[in-house]
């Protein structure tokens, strides 16, 4: 399965959540609401999930093995600091003032 396209949907300035993604494999299955969080000194994903009536979570999807989490998991966090670099650095564009 190969991830064909990460998307910031939105950035967080404040707290540990710094971002909310969709991922796209195989340009057939995308999913929503993957989080990105800083945390610990370390940016790590935590998948979509819902609330159970005990109040605990449950992941809706998630990797089944270690490798796998990790290769999201990298390819997620690198998309988020590229695209993290990429609106800071049009919201720097935006500010200078031409005279």
């Amino acid at each position: 399965m190969q991830i064909t396209d990460i998307k910031i949907r939105k950035f967080f300035d404040e707290g540990p959540m710094k971002a909310v993604v969709s991922v796209t494999f195989d340009d057939c299955l995308a999913v929503h609401d993957i989080k990105v969080i800083y945390a610990r000194e370390r940016y790590f994903i935590v998948m979509p999930s819902r609330k159970n009536p005990d109040e605990t979570y449950r992941d809706i999807v998630h990797p089944i093995n270690a490798r796998f989490r990790n290769e999201l998991e990298e390819a997620v966090i690198d998309a988020y600091h590229v695209q993290l670099a990429a609106a800071e650095a049009d919201a720097a564009e935006s500010d200078t003032v031409i005279l």
